[in-house]
């Protein structure tokens, strides 16, 4: 019989930042570092109102503010004080010389199927920027030596960052192939929740919208 002081099995816990500015004004954001909207701030309390109660031991977020205003926000929310590891391997891809433009504008300027190539495959970069299998290239090897151990010593982790570099760490969870993460695409302050064993293997999944 299991001794009434063990822990459950450790929790790993992905959230997109809220809604930056640039979101809402459909611009290449990247690694430019703007900040939440109202509305975004909005969603991080309320993902930390629907995580309210879980236990967590430890936090990993991006070097970038949307994602550690996110964070704060998440914690204020759920009334605790997590340690924070920051880290850039967490930051959003790189989207070079896009970064900052409108979206239909570069559309407009590049033509709309190349613009596609660059936003919907996986290897082929943005001039300048990251594609998607550069990103998980850069996320995934922290993921596996940081959030896994965190995950090995049995302790619950919460990982705020951004869509591509938590799609990178869903392809990698959820076994995903490089056609498939393509259609994946991750809400703004939703929690996505993974039961996990201590060797790093999924038992169940949840999706707290």
């Amino acid at each position: 019989m299991a001794s009434v002081n063990s822990k459950p099995m450790p929790k790993l816990i992905l959230v997109r930042h809220g809604q930056s500015l640039w979101n809402l004004e459909d611009r290449f954001t990247g690694w430019v570092d703007v900040p939440l909207t109202a509305k975004g701030e909005e969603e991080a309390r309320n993902a930390g109102l629907k995580l309210k109660g879980i236990s967590i031991d430890v936090a990993y977020t991006s070097n970038l503010q949307r994602a550690q205003n996110t964070l704060r926000l998440i914690t204020e929310s759920m009334g605790v004080q997590i340690p924070t590891i920051r880290d850039e391997a967490l930051n959003e891809r790189h989207y070079g010389e896009l970064q900052g433009l409108n979206k239909a504008r570069t559309a407009e300027k590049y033509g709309a199927e190349q613009v596609h190539i660059w936003r919907r495959s996986y290897d082929v970069p943005p001039p300048g920027g990251e594609s998607l299998k550069m990103t998980a290239e850069r996320t995934l090897p922290f993921f596996e030596r940081s959030i896994l151990g965190d995950i090995a010593q049995n302790k619950d982790v919460l990982v705020v960052a951004h869509g591509n570099s938590n799609r990178s760490i869903v392809m990698k969870l959820d076994g995903l192939t490089e056609e498939q993460v393509l259609q994946l695409n991750l809400a703004t302050g939703v929690p996505v929740v993974y039961d996990m064993d201590t060797d790093g293997n999924v038992l169940g999944k949840s999706i707290l919208d």
